[in-house]
């Protein structure tokens, strides 16, 4: 069955001191999530389940990301966290210190019956 997008919500987080790609990224999600609300579930009477919800994060060391416990802080639907390789890292030579920034796309998808009932 395939499935259609309706939602992408883009974000961006940061982690000042720690350069720690999880909360960065954690950061950008809720920057993402933040804005949105979607009353439309309530309206038609369509359970959160059925929503697919895919997540990308983008920061400098992909690896390091621990994207189940990302996929934890999303509220609804069934989530899917991907990182790849993406953000940024600014150095500040006169202190030491690197901001590491990262980007985040949110994107939520109904399948096609469901999807109908919007149209």
């Amino acid at each position: 069955m395939t499935d259609h997008r309706f939602i992408i919500e883009m974000g961006m987080g940061n982690d000042l001191y720690g350069e720690d790609m999880t909360k960065a990224a954690a950061r950008a999600i809720q920057d993402a999530i933040r804005h949105s609300s979607i009353p439309m579930f309530d309206v038609l009477g369509i359970s959160h389940d059925h929503m697919r919800v895919q997540v990308t994060v983008g920061v400098p060391d992909p690896q390091s990301v621990d994207t189940a416990a990302l996929a934890k802080t999303l509220p609804r639907g069934n989530v899917a966290v991907t990182a790849t390789k993406g953000g940024h890292r600014s150095h500040n030579p006169q202190t030491g210190q690197t901001i590491t920034i990262a980007t985040a796309a949110v994107e939520a998808f109904l399948p096609t019956p469901l999807y109908s009932l919007l149209s």
